[in-house]
C-alpha cells in the first residue's frame, strides 16, 4: 500500500484528557468535520463506559456518512455486544478490542494470565467478527510486553478473524529505532507475506516521541496511524495527527506515501476541537499554534518577504490559513468584513452574520487592528456556541479597597423577559456569577476558571474559559471581550445555557421513564 489511513481518536482517547469532556452534540459535530478533513476511521467513544457515550456512538454511527465509525471494546462479551450495538447503524462500521499483554497489565490491571488474556481475546474477536467484517485487535502496552507473547496473541486474532492489528506504545515508552525494529518484526513474524491484515500504530507522547514513533512505524510497513488532533489524549496525549499528516504532505519525496487527507481542513478542526475541549493549543505547537507561521526575527521577515520558501516548509493555506491578511478596524464595512471571513473558511446565514458583524464593530471601536484570531473568537463566540436560552445585555461592576465588590447584570430571558440583579461578591468575577445565578436558578459548582490573552498588545481581547459541574457532568463554557469582565460573565452564562440545554434534553427522557 502507498496509502496511510488515518485513525482519529480525537473522541474516545481524546476526551480521557484531564479536564476534557463532550456533550453529544459537540461530538457530532466534530465528527461531521473529521468526516469533511477526510480521516479515514473515526472512533467515536468507548459505549460500555457510560449511556452518553453510547448514545453518542450511536448517533454518529447513524448520523455521519464516510469514515468508518468504530467503538472500543474489552475483551468481556457486554462491551463487544455494546459497541456492535452502538456502532451497527454505519454503513461502515469497526468494533476494535483491546486487553493488556505486559506483565504489568497482566498482574495489576487485568488480573489474568498470559493463557487467559489470549482465550479472551481470541473469543471476543470470534464474536466481533460475528457481527461486522472489520474488527481490529490491540494488544495494550505492548512495547513493555514479551515480544514472544505480542506475536503470538496477535496471531490468534488474526487466525481469529482480526483485520487490523494496531501495536500501542499505551505508555510511550518507546523511542523510534526501538519502536521501528518492533513494528517489522511483529509484522515479519504475524503476517509474513500477507497483504489482508493492516499494521496500525497508536503512541502515546509521554517522552515526547510520539509522533516520531508513528513515523517510524510507517517506515517499518505500518499503514494505519491512529491519534488524536492536536496531540490531546490520556496524561501527555497522543500522536498530534496533523504533524503525521503534514509530515507524509511536506516530505513525500522521502516517504513516498499518501493519505485522504483534506490538509485545507486542518486548522478548523484543530480550533473546533480546541473550543469543545476547553484545551487551549500551545503557541509554538507544530502546523496548528498561532506562532507555527508567524516571523518576529528581521531577518526571518526579510526572507519570507522575498521568498516564503525561505523559512516555511509548508504553505500555510495547505492547512487552512490564508495566505495573506486584509487588515481590519473599525472603519471596515460588511463588504470587507464579510471577505476575510469567507477567506478564513466561514460562511454565515443573515442572523450569526449580523450578530459576528455588531461584536466586529464594537471591537473596532476600542481596538485599532483586529487580527484573524480575533476574528475566530468572535465567531466561535457568537456562532458556534450553544443555543442560548439566557443572553447577557449588560453588566456593570464596582470595586476596589475599600468598595465591596458589587455587580449589575441584565439578561434576556427565554421567553423574552428581562432580569436584572445586583450582588456583591468577594471580588467582581464573583460578584457577576453570583448575580448571573439568581438569574438562572440552575445548581452548579465553578471548578475551574482560566483567563489568556486571544492576542498581544494594550487592546489585546481577553478570552475566558469555565469548567462548571452540575449533576455528575461538566460543562465548558467560554466567552471573549476587551473587557475581561465582560468575557468572564459570556464564559459564565454559556456554561449555564449548556446545563439548561442539557436538563431540557433530559426532561422528556426523565417524565416518559416516570
Amino acid at each position: 500500500m502507498d496509502r496511510v489511513i488515518i485513525f482519529d481518536t480525537s473522541l474516545r482517547d481524546g476526551e480521557q484528557s484531564p479536564g476534557a469532556t463532550y456533550q453529544v452534540e459537540e461530538k457530532l459535530e466534530i465528527a461531521r468535520q473529521l468526516a469533511r478533513l477526510g480521516v479515514d476511521v473515526i472512533e467515536a467513544g468507548f459505549p460500555i463506559s457510560s449511556q452518553g457515550d453510547f448514545e453518542a456512538v450511536r448517533r454518529i454511527a447513524s448520523e455521519v456518512d464516510g469514515p468508518v465509525i468504530c467503538g472500543l471494546a474489552r475483551v468481556y462479551r457486554e462491551d463487544v455486544d455494546r459497541a456492535w450495538e452502538a456502532v451497527k447503524g454505519a454503513r461502515r462500521p469497526r468494533i476494535h478490542v483491546f486487553v493488556g499483554v505486559s506483565e504489568i497489565h497482566l498482574q495489576y490491571q487485568t488480573r489474568m494470565t498470559r493463557e487467559q488474556a489470549l482465550e479472551m481475546a481470541v473469543a471476543m474477536v470470534k464474536r466481533a467478527k460475528s457481527y461486522t467484517p472489520d474488527v481490529e485487535f490491540s494488544p495494550m502496552d505492548a512495547t513493555r510486553a514479551d515480544p514472544a507473547y505480542v506475536v503470538q496473541i496477535c496471531k490468534a486474532a488474526v487466525d481469529a478473524g482480526a483485520t487490523t492489528l494496531n501495536i500501542a506504545d499505551t505508555c510511550g515508552y518507546a523511542y523510534p529505532q526501538e519502536f521501528y525494529n518492533f513494528i517489522k518484526m511483529i509484522r515479519e513474524r504475524t503476517l509474513g507475506d500477507r497483504t489482508d491484515v493492516v499494521i496500525s500504530v497508536h503512541c502515546h507522547d509521554d517522552l515526547g516521541m510520539a509522533t516520531a514513533n508513528s513515523l517510524a512505524g510507517v517506515m517499518a510497513g505500518a499503514r494505519q496511524v491512529e491519534g488524536c488532533v492536536n496531540g490531546i489524549g490520556e496524561r501527555a496525549g497522543n500522536t498530534a495527527l496533523e504533524e503525521v499528516i503534514m509530515a507524509l504532505h511536506t516530505r513525500h519525496d522521502y516517504f513516498g506515501l499518501t493519505t485522504n487527507i483534506d490538509t485545507a481542513e486542518i486548522y478548523r478542526t484543530s480550533r473546533l476541537i480546541s473550543q469543545f475541549t476547553g484545551l487551549l493549543v500551545q503557541p509554538n505547537k507544530a502546523v496548528v499554534g498561532a506562532n507555527a507561521f508567524a516571523h518576529e526575527s528581521g531577518i526571518h521577515q526579510d526572507g519570507v518577504l522575498k521568498e516564503r520558501t525561505t523559512f516555511e516548509i509548508m504553505d500555510p493555506r495547505d492547512v487552512g490559513l490564508p495566505s495573506n491578511q486584509i487588515i481590519l478596524g473599525k472603519l471596515s464595512g460588511r463588504a470587507g468584513f464579510r471577505h476575510r471571513l469567507e477567506q478564513l473558511g466561514y460562511r454565515l446565514n443573515k442572523e450569526h452574520f449580523q450578530r459576528a458583524f455588531q461584536r466586529f464593530k464594537d471591537l473596532g471601536d476600542r481596538k485599532k487592528i483586529i487580527t484573524d484570531r480575533d476574528l475566530e473568537v468572535i465567531i466561535a463566540d457568537e456562532v458556534q456556541s450553544v443555543r442560548e436560552a439566557y443572553r447577557l445585555q449588560h453588566v456593570q461592576v464596582t470595586c476596589g479597597d475599600p468598595l465591596i465588590p458589587t455587580a449589575t447584570v441584565r439578561v434576556h430571558g427565554p421567553g423574552g423577559e428581562t432580569y436584572v440583579e445586583t450582588t456583591t461578591g468577594t471580588g467582581p468575577v464573583d460578584a457577576v456569577y453570583k448575580a448571573l445565578d439568581q438569574v438562572v436558578h440552575v445548581p452548579n459548582e465553578l471548578v475551574e476558571y482560566q483567563v489568556h490573552s486571544v492576542t498581544g498588545g494594550m487592546d489585546a481581547v481577553g478570552e475566558v474559559t469555565v469548567r462548571v459541574a452540575s449533576g455528575g457532568h461538566t460543562f465548558v463554557g467560554r466567552g471573549a471581550s476587551t473587557d475581561i469582565i465582560v468575557a468572564s460573565a459570556r464564559a459564565y452564562l454559556n456554561a449555564l445555557n449548556k446545563i439548561v440545554a442539557e436538563r431540557a434534553a433530559t426532561a422528556p427522557q426523565a417524565a416518559h421513564t416516570a
